[in-house]
């Protein structure tokens, strides 16, 4: 590669001169192109950008240095030579000032000419290699990116990061996640229902890529690989919008059914107001993908909605009891059953001395302890008012303390069990005493009843169905219906306006509801009556 060469001086015999003292092309330089004074060069410049420029000081309009100072603010990489026939201290000092490369007195002498055009070629082939170097790193580094980022959230989820390094390594990685809240979520599939010819690896790449479609720019989600699934991240502005969030990500579930043929279920994490909260938003996300024993597959399940009220359990610090803990909270006492025989066999043993027999029970029943507290569970409800615990246990033979656990274990399920039940009950039962309230409104919908309970839909849903037997759609039109059917038996309304008053606009429509429901219309069955 060839650089580039401008003369500048206004005796032109001059720089034929320049021009004759050198082999331009032998030594890596385009022979240089002329100018004539300090204007006409930066004229030239604008047009096509030299690599090296020479000039004389002494010009008219615009001299020597007043063009290096334009030149080195236009372009601050361009090689600035000064040459003049004036041996003036103050001159040699502004051209350092000025930072050029030399300051040649005339008569230019052709050795020094060349050794000066050999130091700047050096340093323009290095500046290049710097540059292409940079540019390949820079190529590198966006190549691998995506594989970084992902690095990133992984070792998040981890709680790897420390909390002083997050946001420089988020800006390293150009990651932005932008919100007030922050919350993680886990797609599940079922490995034991995939469709015909088809690998689970390629059933999750089809899943992932349908997710992303539907969520990733509305929500500015985040997905990436992590133990096997994918895992999404996300930043909202509200716990609103984590309830909207999680009634797409229950849409994406059925419809990852009919596309995929895939049987999905996402779950969703508590929230967190700061990043490094993600560890255990994930964490929660798990334990709502486990849930689905419960509440079922193809749906999306948010942890923050079928946790007790008030449930602190999430973020206790996870210990060997963590999988009996998350056993309790499910319904299936066998497996519940078997982690404790485990646990009791692994923390146990014939050989052990009584001091660390003795440590095994107050490490187990303190955890117990703080995970029944966790749960707004009476400890007394669970171990009995006024009973020395520690002193009784610890008199237990292993088998006999594997019983014990057992047993508590199962209460403590069985409570767990009721709140929940009864965690529900109350939810609902506020559900049903707004559709009373609010029959009547003709814009009454399950999203308005879901906003005022601040739930998602997604779970509305399935508790409601699960409680009553019934949609909400279904629990509206019979209720409605009934209505109705007070105000057909017990007053003269025409049926429009007991159509208005059960919350239908239309009364046609209303007729036909109403036939579908009874089996005749509303004016015959008022006859009938």
């Amino acid at each position: 590669m060839s650089y580039s060469v401008l003369l500048v001086d206004d005796e032109e015999d001059v720089s034929l001169a320049i021009k004759k003292k050198l082999n331009w092309q032998e030594m890596g330089f385009e022979e240089p192109s002329y100018a004539r004074n300090g204007l006409e060069a930066l004229d030239s410049a604008e047009e096509n950008t030299p690599d090296v420029v020479m000039t004389d000081i002494q010009m008219p309009y615009m001299n020597g240095l007043e063009l290096a100072r334009k030149l080195k603010e236009l372009y601050p990489g361009i090689r600035i030579i000064i040459f003049s026939g004036y041996d003036e201290f103050e001159y040699a000092k502004e051209a350092i000032r000025l930072e050029a490369e030399e300051y040649i007195l005339k008569p230019i002498d052709a050795v020094e000419l060349k050794n000066v055009f050999q130091r700047i070629k050096e340093s323009l082939d290095k500046e290049r290699d710097d540059r292409q170097n940079l540019e390949k790193l820079t190529n590198y580094y966006m190549e691998s990116l995506p594989l970084l980022q992902e690095d990133f959230f992984a070792a998040l989820l981890d709680g790897k990061i420390q909390t002083d390094q997050i946001e420089k390594l988020m800006a390293d990685y150009q990651i932005e996640l932008k919100g007030n809240r922050y919350c993680a979520a886990l797609i599940h599939i079922s490995t034991t229902d995939i469709p015909e010819g088809m690998s689970h690896v390629l059933l999750s790449v089809s899943v992932r890529r349908l997710a992303e479609e539907r969520l990733k720019e509305k929500w500015n989600a985040r997905f990436f690989s992590y133990l096997g699934s994918t895992a999404i991240i996300a930043g909202f502005e509200s716990d609103e919008d984590i309830m909207r969030f999680t009634d797409d990500c229950d849409r994406l579930c059925r419809l990852a059914g009919n596309v995929c043929k895939a049987n999905v279920t996402i779950g969703i994490g508590g929230a967190s107001d700061t990043i490094e909260g993600l560890t255990a938003s994930y964490s929660g996300a798990k334990d709502a993908v486990s849930y689905r024993v419960l509440y079922g597959t193809s749906k999306a399940i948010n942890i923050s909605e079928i946790a007790p009220a008030n449930d602190k359990s999430e973020s206790l610090p996870e210990s060997d009891l963590h999988d009996i803990f998350k056993k309790m909270k499910m319904e299936d006492e066998e497996a519940l059953c078997k982690a404790v025989e485990s646990y009791v066999d692994r923390g146990t043993d014939v050989g052990m001395s009584v001091q660390d027999y003795n440590f095994f029970v107050i490490d187990l029943i303190s955890e117990i302890y703080r995970f029944i507290r966790g749960n707004q569970i009476n400890p007394d409800e669970i171990f009995g008012q006024g009973d020395d615990v520690y002193t009784m246990v610890s008199q237990l033979e292993r088998k006999e303390l594997s019983n014990w656990l057992r047993e508590l274990c199962l209460k403590i399920q069985a409570r767990l069990r009721d709140k929940r039940t009864d965690t529900s009950k109350s939810f609902v039962g506020k559900a049903i005493e707004y559709i009373e309230d609010h029959y009547a409104d003709q814009d009454l919908s399950v999203d308005r009843v879901c906003s005022e309970l601040s739930v998602s839909t997604a779970y509305f849903s399935t508790v409601f169905k699960k409680e009553t037997g019934k949609t909400f759609v279904t629990y509206l039109t019979d209720y409605r219906m009934d209505k109705a059917v007070q105000l057909l038996i017990g007053t003269e309304e025409k049926t429009y306006v007991i159509a208005s008053k059960v919350g239908y606009a239309d009364p046609n429509y209303f007729s036909y509801v109403f036939k579908k429901q009874f089996g005749t219309s509303p004016s015959k069955y008022k006859q009938g009556q």
